[in-house]
């Protein structure tokens, strides 16, 4: 039999190693709460950190990346911030914060198009509107010019006449940025006539010096006409309005292996790299044209430039300088566009600068493709001489180096340009005799009076100055007057550039 303080020393025994089984236990359970609750609080923390940055993130998001996000859309040049922790880049948060950026560029990018399509739309409309009221208002000025003959009328209509096509220039390459087409058909013409044709539509016509080297009868094929002129007309007002007033602007015509170039030099202040390189995306046509990439105010000559070369195979290249210090621009005309008129079937206009090849002659084509230096003026443009009858500048036009001893356009071209009083004056006088005359015929020969209303407009200026706006033979418009009303239209390829008060200032 077992003795009571046995037992009582055994069940000490046991619950002893009890409490000390269960007393490690808790200890252990104690030991690791601990630490779990170390654990938690450095994940707390490490949490709070990260729920701050994502914060921040979103904030650097929403205040700087999508603000510069949507301004690089226009302007790529700019920078655009990246993650405000160069450790999120590649991580998901990362991830994900980029492509929010591109998304919204997307959006931007897609309603800047449609938005500049609803107003491109929009000026199409404007400007048909204003061509129409353009065009009946050249019709109304062409008609009284016919019909009056008085000198100073005739010369304040000629003044007229040409600031209306002025406008009508203006208007036809804002809605050539916008989309429309150039909006008139022309026959073949020639090409010279094309180039004198763009520089009659500008204010400062008689500052631009042409000097052509073209083989007879060379022309344009009927889709090229209008355009051309377009282009020529906007490099030499970019050549114009960039350079000094009492300087030229020198346009040569040269064939090419491939065609022909027309080369526009002018001397003023030259253009910077990134400038140039502007200038060289814009006439090259590749990317998408915004207006509201254009400036305010929009500046489009070089952007409509840049749609007719894309439309018409046409190339323009603006890297060069000039030889006077200015900006080269250089248009070519490939073959495929070129045609041949039989200068005996169909001369070009009488303004319009004779060529200085001889009938016959072949020169080879210079190596550098636009012209050769013995061609080349050999004055800087804007050297005048004083008049030795008033003291005050005189432009004078400088003789072709090429042109043949026994061409009867010789002579014209060395004399000394007319003053602007002096062209009216010699117009007016020639329009009082017209009307003398038509007079005295009318008393002699009643029957020939549909002879005279016939001839009532028909003045040609055979001095080889600058284009007269009375010589309308150096293209054809096919399309009929009443029916353009919804088309762009420009003015006659043989020029609309000499106006009376200011004829006399040109050279060819």
């Amino acid at each position: 039999m077992i003795e009571l303080p046995d037992l009582v020393a055994g069940g000490l025994a046991a619950g002893t190693l009890s409490a000390l089984a269960l007393g490690g236990s808790l200890l252990r359970l104690r030991r690791q709460q601990t630490r779990q609750q170390a654990e938690i609080a450095a994940l707390r923390t490490q949490l709070d950190g990260s729920a701050r940055a994502f914060t921040a993130e979103v904030e650097h998001l929403a205040d700087r990346r999508v603000p510069a996000a949507a301004r690089q859309v226009a302007h790529p040049h700019l920078p655009e911030p990246g993650p405000l922790q160069p450790l999120t880049a590649g991580t998901p948060l990362g991830t994900a914060l980029e492509n929010v950026v591109l998304a919204l560029q997307s959006e931007v990018a897609d309603q800047r198009a449609r938005v500049d399509a609803a107003a491109q739309a929009g000026m199409r409309g404007a400007t048909r509107e204003i061509q129409a009221a353009l065009y009946r208002l050249q019709d109304a000025l062409r008609g009284l010019q016919q019909r009056y003959d008085e000198p100073e009328l005739a010369q304040t209509l000629f003044r007229l006449d040409h600031e209306n096509e002025q406008s009508l220039r203006r208007a036809q390459v804002t809605a050539v940025v916008c989309g429309a087409w150039v909006g008139l058909a022309r026959e073949e013409s020639h090409l010279v006539d094309a180039v004198t044709g763009g520089q009659a539509r500008l204010a400062g016509y008689h500052r631009v010096q042409v000097h052509n080297h073209l083989e007879a009868g060379t022309a344009l094929v009927s889709h090229a006409v209008e355009p051309v002129a377009i282009i020529v007309a906007e490099l030499l007002d970019n050549a114009l309005r960039h350079s000094a007033p009492d300087t030229d602007v020198v346009v040569s015509l040269e064939h090419v292996h491939h065609g022909v170039c027309v080369t526009v030099d002018d001397a003023g202040l030259g253009m910077t790299r990134d400038e140039r390189d502007r200038a060289q995306r814009l006439v090259a046509g590749d990317d998408l044209i915004l207006l509201t990439d254009l400036g305010d105010p929009p500046r489009m000559g070089l952007a409509a430039v840049g749609r007719l070369t894309r439309q018409f195979d046409l190339s323009v290249d603006l890297s060069s300088t000039s030889p006077y210090g200015g900006v080269r621009a250089v248009l070519r005309v490939g073959s495929h566009l070129l045609s041949h008129l039989d200068p005996a079937d169909r001369p070009p206009a009488a303004s319009a600068p004779r060529t200085t090849r001889r009938a016959g002659a072949h020169r080879p084509v210079p190596s550098h493709g636009y012209g050769t230096e013995a061609e080349a003026p050999e004055a800087a443009p804007g050297h005048h001489e004083p008049s030795d009858t008033d003291g005050l500048p005189q432009r004078r036009r400088r003789g072709r180096a090429a042109v043949p001893s026994q061409s009867p356009a010789a002579g014209s071209a060395e004399r000394p340009a007319r003053r602007p009083e002096e062209a009216a004056a010699a117009l007016g006088a020639l329009q009082s005799g017209t009307a003398a005359a038509r007079a005295a015929a009318a008393d002699t020969r009643p029957g020939d009076s549909g002879l005279r209303d016939s001839q009532a407009g028909g003045h040609r200026n055979t001095t080889g100055a600058a284009p007269d706006p009375s010589d309308r033979t150096g293209m054809t418009d096919d399309t009929d007057r009443a029916g353009r009303t919804g088309r762009t239209q420009d003015t006659d390829q043989a020029g609309h550039a000499g106006r009376t008060d200011n004829e006399g200032g040109a050279a060819t």
